[in-house]
């Protein structure tokens, strides 16, 4: 009787509503069970990818801008806010694009598991700790996790991701070194990994990825010298090396890049001997080029101002020596020009003032002499003109009163005479 009447007290009384976060931990155990008798690359039914992406969601510490108040039962998965599925297979995501959020947590695990996922995008938040696993990924094409603050190494395992277009891990805090394997993904256009604390050389198998348009490897610890293998991406426009450790003289394999190479930034290592001759007629398509902070010696080439489409031209800090020729005239679309801190002499060239578009002319801390040449007062759009610490002498022209778009002008620690008005 004791026993009957404790089943009949159980039998009437209220259920206790269970925590959500435990209905979830049971589905996914279930899942996961399941997933262990089953392949890898077995379809899920349309409701799994849905728990993936509420697994994730716990995951986030911080949503200042309440993105996943919407992230509920009560909108299929597919209609939640940064989600979209594919329409061949329903149910199934196919880009996650939560970029810009501020949020802030873990990146899960359970990211890993949305194996139709051809877009992940979680750049600029603040997440912190490992990148999610990548195994079972193989249909991901644009991964970009960039603006974070992961930890980590690169995984090997990124290799497995085949289909991979553009990857994005630039600004976080990854760590050792460049997989040589990541040289696999035969359809990669993009590999940004700039500013990260990444340490090694760079892969000379980079250069077999020949849809390569884009590589950033730009301010890390790398060291060793460019290798000669990224001659091999004739593809490529935008090459950014600069802020390393890189040393050797100027990478003569660019020159195989004639056609495409438009932004050269190999700024801030320890680049060192002379500028090659032919620099300006072999890469005549740079729009950008940034050598300065390195240990350049020797004359800028003549052939410089062959490459008529340069706006921005760096070569400041660095040992360069001799003259500017007239040949800087021609450069007419050149928008940014510094050549300060190096060793050069001799008088300013006139055709400095045919180049109408600069914005920002720097010759400081050189060894030029001779007057300022008042063909400067042409540059009707220059805001920033340092001609400080040279030999300059004479009347400061009075054509430099006509620049009226100039908010800075140092000519200090010269043998100048005269007023500026």
């Amino acid at each position: 009787m004791f026993y009957i009447s404790q089943v009949a007290m159980a039998s009437t009384r209220p259920k206790r509503p269970r925590n959500p976060a435990v209905l979830l931990l049971l589905a996914l155990l279930q899942l996961s069970l399941r997933a262990s008798k089953i392949n890898c690359a077995t379809l899920h039914d349309n409701n799994t990818d849905a728990l993936w992406l509420q697994a994730f969601r716990h995951g986030i510490k911080s949503d200042p801008s309440g993105w996943f108040s919407s992230w509920n039962s009560s909108a299929n998965h597919c209609l939640w806010p940064g989600v979209r599925c594919s329409r061949k297979h329903p149910g199934r995501v196919v880009a996650l694009q939560l970029f810009g959020l501020n949020l802030t947590g873990r990146i899960g695990s359970s990211i890993g598991n949305l194996t139709f996922l051809r877009t992940l995008n979680l750049s600029t938040n603040g997440f912190s700790g490992r990148l999610p696993p990548l195994n079972h990924l193989q249909k991901l094409q644009v991964f970009d996790l960039s603006r974070n603050r992961l930890h980590d190494n690169i995984p090997y395992a990124i290799a497995n991701c085949s289909s991979l277009r553009e990857i994005d891990l630039s600004r976080n805090i990854l760590v050792g070194k460049i997989p040589p394997k990541v040289a696999l993904l035969s359809n990669l256009s993009l590999l940004r990994l700039s500013r990260n604390n990444l340490t090694g050389t760079i892969p000379p198998r980079l250069g077999n990825i020949t849809s390569m348009r884009r590589l950033a490897l730009a301010y890390n610890k790398l060291t060793g010298s460019i290798p000669d293998e990224l001659g091999k991406l004739t593809n490529i426009w935008y090459l950014a090396l600069g802020g390393n450790r890189l040393s050797g003289g100027f990478p003569g394999c660019l020159f195989n890049l004639s056609n495409s190479l438009q932004y050269l930034s190999l700024e801030f290592n320890m680049l060192s001997k002379e500028l090659p001759p032919n620099i300006g007629d072999d890469l005549p398509n740079l729009q950008l080029l940034l050598l300065n902070d390195n240990i350049f010696e020797g004359q800028i080439p003549a052939s410089l101002g062959n490459a008529r489409w340069l706006q921005i031209l760096q070569l400041g800090n660095n040992n360069l020596t001799g003259t500017i020729g007239e040949w800087i005239g021609k450069l007419t679309r050149l928008q940014y020009l510094s050549l300060q801190a190096n060793r050069f002499t001799k008088t300013l060239p006139s055709s400095l003032g045919q180049l109408t578009q600069l914005d920002t002319l720097n010759l400081g801390n050189n060894k030029f002499e001779g007057p300022i040449p008042p063909a400067l007062g042409n540059l009707q759009l220059l805001s920033y003109l340092d001609l400080s610490q040279n030999n300059l002498e004479g009347n400061i022209p009075i054509q430099l009163g006509s620049l009226t778009s100039l908010y800075k002008l140092d000519l200090s620690s010269n043998k100048l005479t005269g007023k500026f008005s």
